[in-house]
């Protein structure tokens, strides 16, 4: 039987470079607590856990004082950095670039959108750490979009300038923008050629993988999909590969894998989401080739 592991698959520029800084912060033997998961990956999370690293959430962090403290790929708003300022906490910065860019460009444009009493819309999802940080750049004045019937927070008469969380579909978004333009085109009082900015700032790495992840579960008889219960960005996938083929499988550990999945096939592809580890990938590999 044949089994090959998807090459694009496993951790995305972003958890990547987090993990590195968190392992070269921990070879120091020095008390490194992390806010909040580095990534939505429990294996991933006990190594990094087994190589000293503390996970704390917000509440957490606000006890704490003259200590390093890391901040995840998500990134985090600006009243954690002044937190952390008052109470004598080194941040390991660790926010992928991608979205610091992102934070700048949002804080710039709420800057200077005051005198026109625009408006920032970002397109993602309620709770998740990297919108919270996002919308901190507004002093959460930002309106967040996460379906069509949220587009009715929207005051059309005033100008807009739409962005979107880094992980988010690049075709809902294309979505949300259409449906902002046609309504400032209906009520006509904003011109949406002049009065609508739209920042495409879907990642281009996780926007790329969607494509190449259907032609690839096409290829194979059965597909398990290796991701962390609590990825968004895994249970996307993993729709899009079920989507293609029906006989795919969702883990989160080699423990997960049955047996009877494998009977009568000729070939097995194996993928990941963004937060999805490499090691724990080939793990999978050997797990299947051994049954």
């Amino acid at each position: 039987m044949k089994i090959e592991i998807d090459q694009k698959s496993g951790f995305c520029f972003g958890v990547h470079n987090a993990v590195e800084i968190a392992e070269e912060a921990l070879l120091d033997g020095e008390k490194v607590y992390s806010l909040g998961s580095l990534m939505h990956n429990d294996m991933e999370m006990h190594r990094l856990s087994s190589l000293g690293l503390i996970t704390i959430d917000h509440e957490q962090f606000r006890a704490l004082k003259n200590c390093k403290v890391l901040i995840r790929a998500h990134g985090e708003p600006p009243e954690t950095y002044r937190l952390a300022l008052e109470n004598n906490i080194t941040i390991i910065e660790a926010t992928c670039p991608i979205v610091r860019k992102l934070q700048l460009k949002i804080r710039k444009t709420w800057n200077d959108f005051r005198d026109s009493e625009g408006q920032i819309v970002i397109f993602g999802k309620p709770g998740h750490a990297e919108v919270i940080g996002l919308m901190g750049q507004t002093d959460n004045e930002g309106l967040l979009v996460s379906k069509a019937a949220d587009i009715d927070k929207i005051d059309f008469s005033r100008p807009v300038a739409l962005f979107s969380q880094t992980t988010m579909e690049i075709t809902e978004f294309a979505n949300i923008r259409q449906l902002i333009y046609d309504r400032m085109k209906v009520r006509g009082i904003a011109d949406p050629e002049k009065d609508l900015m739209v920042f495409n700032t879907v990642c281009s790495q996780v926007s790329g993988r969607e494509p190449h992840l259907r032609a690839f579960a096409a290829e194979h008889d059965t597909i398990i999909f290796v991701s962390g219960k609590d990825s968004s960005n895994g249970r996307m996938l993993y729709s899009v590969c079920k989507s293609i083929n029906p006989e795919t499988h969702f883990i989160s550990s080699v423990e997960e894998i049955e047996k009877s999945w494998f009977e009568g096939r000729e070939s097995v592809g194996i993928c990941g989401a963004t937060s999805t580890p490499r090691w724990l990938i080939r793990k999978v590999k050997n797990h299947i080739r051994n049954l």
